[in-house]
Formats: C-alpha cells, sequence, structure tokens
C-alpha cells in the first residue's frame, strides 16, 4: 500500500485526484498506475484501469488470476466492474468512497453473485492517509477555486 500511495502523490503532482494503485503476482509488481484523467483527458484513466493495463500487457493476458491489487481508494463501479472482467483474485483498498465507491460504500460489485467472479476483499488498510492525501488536495482545490471567485479590487 506504500507505494501506492507514493503512486498517487504522483497524480497529485500531475493535477489529478491522487489515486495510486499497483497490481502484485507472486511477490513481484506487475502493474502500476495513478490517475491520469486530467492530464491525458481519460475519463478511463483511473489508477486501477492503468495499472490493469501494465498488469495484461506484463502477462499478456487479459486475466490476472491470482493477482492483488492495491488501491488507495475504494474503487467506483467502473473500476470494480474492471477487476471482476479480469479476474484479479484478491482487493486491498485504503480509504472508503461513500460517495462512488462500488466494493463496500455504495454498491458491491467485487462479491456480487450474481457476477461469475468475485474477489477477495480486505477494506481500511492505511485508510488514515489514504484518505488524507484526498482530503489535501481538494482543500487546496476548493482554496483555488475560491479564489478565483473573489471580486477585484
Amino acid at each position: 500500500m506504500h507505494e501506492a500511495l507514493r503512486l498517487a502523490h504522483q497524480a497529485a503532482l500531475h493535477g489529478d485526484v491522487p489515486v495510486g494503485a499497483i497490481i502484485v503476482l507472486q511477490g513481484r509488481i506487475i502493474g502500476a498506475g495513478f490517475n491520469i484523467r486530467e492530464a491525458k483527458a481519460d475519463p478511463t484513466g483511473h489508477a486501477e484501469i492503468v495499472a490493469l493495463r501494465e498488469a495484461c500487457h506484463y502477462t499478456q493476458r487479459w486475466r490476472v488470476d491470482g493477482a492483488t491489487i492495491y488501491v488507495t481508494l475504494e474503487p467506483c463501479s467502473m473500476c470494480a466492474g474492471a477487476l471482476v472482467n479480469a479476474r484479479v483474485t484478491r482487493l486491498v483498498y485504503g480509504a472508503s468512497d461513500p460517495k462512488a465507491g462500488a466494493v463496500r460504500s455504495v454498491l458491491q460489485i467485487c462479491d456480487d453473485p450474481r457476477l461469475n467472479h468475485r474477489l477477495q476483499i480486505c477494506a481500511g488498510v492505511l485508510a488514515q492517509p489514504c484518505a488524507e492525501i484526498l482530503q489535501n488536495f481538494f482543500q487546496i482545490a476548493r482554496k483555488r477555486v475560491k479564489a478565483k471567485n473573489l471580486p477585484t479590487p
């Protein structure tokens, strides 16, 4: 999770929401990513999707069975669906997302019995530092917006 947090900091440096993800298979990182939505003008540029693409490139398969993904924020519905479709074995995430989390908070995609694959889920790992980086990012973003709306003297 520490490596995913380091990647989240990279996203923030590029002006993106600070979320980082790594995918580990047999003790080796085979995929890593951070949010690149703003940097690449790509709505699918979430950390999990970037890491999945890299992992699949590494394995030369669309499936990454046996792999664990570590992500700093609870995945959204797009990312949770991609994890199910890629047959990721285990998901470990830090901060919960009460507005868009699709693993536990709003939806429960990753262990929905109606789907053809379910992930093992471990929530709340390093939740405080994972949440803090997001809170700090949005605090600064709100201050910038507020500063732009001030009347000129």
